[in-house]
């Protein structure tokens, strides 16, 4: 008898316990890990990502190690739950706490490309669809999201991880993959599962992940009307080029606002 395949919902984890590696960690800049925490809260306020998500930064003392919470909802992240890792994806000074299965997403994107400094990987509810859809490709439309480019590349995981991958980036081998197919753009769809966005600062990759989905949206609410006009790619490198250096206006609003909302924590 031929053995059957059971297709029923399996759980197979999202969180990890990995050894630290054994390295010495090195101190980053206190400031960053402010930063950082209230990237986390950011974009939690602003809805790109919910208990699920993540955003990381490079080292700013080591460019081989980067900068992520342990293995928790971003809303609720605060300095103490930063963890160091290796381009391998290897936890620092995890102390034994669950990482994010999927920080081979952050890890090889940073090895392959030493320009990113910071990496949001979100499955925000309008871009996602853009994922799915082989008729119509995620583009600029407004002036703000001309990091898009020419159109967001898709991440088609079936071609380097098989048809039965649960979709997660769960090894360097799959996080290798995806920076592959981000090569050298700032946007990444991931079918059937959300996105992941680089930038040269946190504060750009924020900037970037907020205004990829505020795309989204009017992008679909264009396609209701028709006959949609996208930027070029020359007016996106253009717009790209010169609203990004506004970036601390947006950034100091939303962090305004997240530290009215986590006035009360205790660090």
């Amino acid at each position: 008898m031929p053995t059957m395949l059971n297709h029923s919902c399996q759980t197979h984890g999202s969180a990890a316990f990995a050894n630290d590696s054994g390295h010495i960690g090195i101190t980053p800049d206190p400031a960053l890990i402010e930063d950082l925490v209230r990237a986390n809260h950011i974009l939690f306020d602003q809805g790109i990502v919910d208990a699920f998500g993540h955003v990381s930064v490079r080292h700013d003392k080591d460019p081989e190690r980067f900068l992520l919470a342990r293995n928790m909802a971003p809303g609720t992240v605060r300095p103490e739950d930063i963890v160091q890792f290796t381009m391998d994806g290897a936890p620092v000074d995890a102390g034994g706490r669950a990482v994010y299965l999927e920080r081979f997403i952050h890890a090889e994107i940073y090895r392959l490309r030493p320009d990113v400094q910071a990496i949001v990987h979100s499955h925000s509810p309008t871009v996602l669809p853009f994922s799915v859809s082989r008729a119509v490709a995620l583009r600029p439309v407004c002036h703000m999201s001309g990091f898009l480019g020419a159109g967001a590349p898709v991440f088609e995981i079936r071609e380097s991880g098989g048809d039965a991958t649960d979709l997660l980036v769960r090894n360097n081998a799959l996080g290798a993959a995806l920076a592959r197919s981000l090569g050298d753009a700032s946007f990444v769809l991931m079918r059937g599962h959300g996105s992941t966005v680089v930038a040269p600062t946190l504060k750009q990759a924020v900037y970037r992940a907020v205004y990829a989905e505020v795309n989204a949206r009017m992008q679909m609410e264009a396609l209701n009307l028709g006959d949609v006009v996208y930027l070029s790619e020359e007016e996106a490198a253009t717009a790209c080029a010169n609203i990004e250096t506004q970036v601390d206006r947006p950034w100091e609003l939303w962090k305004k606002r997240v530290q009215r909302l986590h006035a009360s924590d205790v660090h």
